[in-house]
C-alpha cells in the first residue's frame, strides 16, 4: 500500500469528490497508473482555482478501489485520464497548521517536488495529515 499526494486546485478537487474520480497532471495517464488498488490519495490545493496560490490546504482524502485507469471526454479536444476514488468525509486543513510536523516539508525547496502533480508520501506524513483532517485510517 502506498500513500499519494495529488496537487490540484480546490475547484477541481470538489468536482472530483462530487463525481468520485481523481485526475492529476492535466489528465496524464502515467501518474495515475502509479496508484494501485487500496492506495490512499490526499489532495493538496495550493489555490482555490488553477494557477492560484491563495489557499495552501489539504482538501480531500480517499482510497483507490481498483486498478483501472480510464479516459473521460470532457471536451472534443480534451480527453483526460481518471481513476475512481472513494472519498471520505474530512475537514480541510491548512498546511501552515501542520507543516512543522511533516517530514516532506522539512527539506530545502520542498515545494519544488509538488510541481510533479503527484508525489508519494511516507506513511507517517500521510497519517499526520489524515488525523488532522479528522479521518481515521485503519
Amino acid at each position: 500500500m502506498k500513500y499519494w499526494l495529488g496537487i490540484v486546485s480546490k475547484e477541481h478537487v470538489l468536482i472530483g469528490k462530487t463525481e468520485g474520480f481523481a485526475q492529476v497532471c492535466h489528465g496524464k495517464r502515467a501518474p495515475l497508473a502509479k496508484m494501485k488498488k487500496d492506495d490512499w490519495l490526499i489532495y493538496y490545493s495550493p489555490g482555490n482555482k488553477m494557477g492560484k496560490s491563495d489557499l495552501q490546504a489539504f482538501t480531500a482524502i480517499g482510497r483507490v478501489p481498483d486498478d483501472h485507469v480510464f479516459q473521460f471526454k470532457m471536451f472534443e479536444d480534451f480527453i483526460p485520464f481518471r481513476r475512481k476514488i472513494y472519498y471520505l468525509n474530512s475537514k480541510e486543513v491548512m498546511l501552515v497548521s501542520i507543516k512543522s510536523q511533516l517530514d516532506f516539508t522539512q527539506e530545502k525547496n520542498w515545494g519544488y517536488q509538488l510541481r510533479r502533480g503527484l508525489v508519494e508520501l511516507s506513511k507517517e506524513d500521510f497519517m499526520t495529515i489524515a488525523n488532522s483532517m479528522d479521518v481515521e485510517v485503519e
